[in-house]
């Protein structure tokens, strides 16, 4: 994928370059992390792989300055076969990509689409050494773009985030 990304990069000009992982391996394919992965595989070990693949996005791409929805799995996590997601269950994994991610001075992106992140994972982001947070509506639809900003900006507030110097800066610690 670098060769083809660097493609992309080189063609154009880019205020900001967001990273996202959605997909790990599984069988030696290449795999959505999506309801028919989480019918395939239990649920704590579809979540687990992920966060060892998005550790390797991290600490092996330095192309991008945001890291997006890291909390993609929860999307299709199966509540009827593993009850509700709970973020303290993946704790260690969440505070491990978060150090790395802010050692390399990057930023966290609060993803306003739902599910929304929440207050003690913005916290874990904090304790980590986070110092940024950025927005995005994750809108795959025009009428969306924007949608849960207020309870996002409520969320990022609540976790010691305040707005940076202009509405294109990210909000700091």
């Amino acid at each position: 994928f670098s060769a083809s990304v660097a493609a992309v990069l080189a063609a154009g000009e880019f205020d900001r370059v967001l990273g996202s992982l959605h997909s790990i391996e599984h069988d030696g394919d290449l795999v959505f992390v999506d309801a028919q992965l989480f019918g395939t595989l239990p649920a704590r070990d579809v979540v687990q792989r992920y966060f060892a693949e998005l550790l390797r996005l991290v600490e092996g791409s330095a192309v991008f300055s945001v890291l997006a929805h890291c909390d993609y799995p929860r999307r299709c996590w199966p509540v009827a076969s593993a009850g509700e997601y709970r973020e303290a269950d993946f704790e260690g994994e969440y505070r491990a990509v978060f150090r790395v991610l802010a050692s390399s001075g990057r930023a966290l992106e609060v993803n306003t689409a739902s599910p929304l992140v929440s207050v003690d994972l913005l916290k874990w982001w904090r304790q980590e050494g986070g110092e940024a947070v950025s927005f995005g509506s994750d809108a795959h639809d025009s009428l969306l773009v924007g949608n849960g900003f207020t309870a996002a900006v409520d969320i990022a507030e609540a976790a010691g985030f305040r707005c940076g110097h202009d509405r294109f800066d990210f909000w700091r610690r």
